[in-house]
């Protein structure tokens, strides 16, 4: 097997246990975490990172490894991740990539984007932003860009402005300069949404009763950039100050955490190399007899 395998799927799908049972089955199988937040430390329960259990019986990498002061990106966790993979194969093993933060997984998969990287100061800049102001600066600066953005969500908006801010070129170029590289097989988890919606109900609630809200309180006052944007923080750091009680704060963090599974569906459904499957038990298994077609 030339590649990693990408195991990826919206968040609450199992994609964590079978990615796991998978290595487990393949016997000589290591697991790379494609996650934006789960590299924290100091938050493993808010993130739903493996369980103890899970990562004692398979190594993992690029879980619990920074502090919630250093800031983490998409460029800078592939090469991370990238330099995991190759380790992995030079020792002989197999890579398992999974997780389900969009670029993160692109840059892993396809390569890293040309495109200029965040600057923290600019993006804090244009989020504070009115996101009609956003979208009428980009389509100054950019009409094509801003034609082909989906203006209707902030993180994309704003995003797309700070490349051309910061590239001083429309987003088209960086596009066109940027060459895919091929990547392993790719399995895309599914579940129903409405059991999709229950188990992510279930997961909320069990987060907050297992020490998410003592993660939070714990937390210093300065966080990096991308650990403020740790999915429930905002919302138990509410909870924490009086405006939410618990049953509002359960609530929700499960609405929230439905809304991005709900975008990670939508970025999943135009990655059509990733094969979709539906999660069930019996998922590993599958997996596994479709790569041993492949490579029959």
């Amino acid at each position: 097997m030339e590649g990693p395998i990408f195991i990826l799927g919206p968040t609450g799908c199992g994609k964590s246990a079978v990615a796991v049972e998978l290595a487990q089955r393949l016997g000589n199988a290591e697991i790379v975490s494609a996650d934006a937040y789960q590299v924290y430390r100091a938050l493993p329960v808010l993130t739903a990172a493996p369980s103890a259990e899970e990562m004692a019986g398979v190594l993992h990498h690029l879980i619990g490894t920074m502090d919630v002061s250093e800031n983490n990106d998409a460029a800078t966790h592939a090469r991370r991740a990238q330099a995991c993979i190759a380790d992995i194969q030079a020792r002989g093993a197999i890579p398992i990539v999974t997780g389900g933060s969009g670029l993160y997984v692109k840059f892993i998969s396809h390569g890293i984007s040309p495109a200029p990287p965040s600057d923290p100061t600019l993006r804090a800049e244009l989020e504070s932003l009115p996101a009609e102001e956003a979208v009428r600066r980009l389509q100054e600066l950019d009409p094509e860009g801003a034609a082909a953005t989906n203006l209707q969500n902030p993180r994309y908006v704003v995003r797309n402005l700070e490349i051309v801010l910061l590239g001083g070129k429309p987003l088209s170029y960086w596009r066109n300069n940027w060459q895919p590289q091929a990547c392993g097989p790719g399995f895309c988890l599914t579940r129903d949404v409405a059991e999709l919606d229950s188990r992510i109900a279930t997961r909320a609630a069990h987060m907050l009763n297992h020490g998410a809200i003592d993660e939070v309180a714990a937390l210093p006052t300065e966080l990096s950039p991308t650990a403020e944007k740790t999915l429930g923080l905002s919302l138990i750091r509410e909870h924490l100050s009086g405006s939410l009680n618990r049953t509002e704060l359960t609530t929700a963090l499960a609405l929230a955490t439905r809304q991005y599974a709900k975008r990670q569906r939508t970025w999943l459904r135009r990655e059509p190399w990733a094969s979709p499957l539906p999660c069930n038990p019996g998922s590993a298994a599958e997996i596994l007899r479709i790569l041993s077609r492949a490579h029959a």
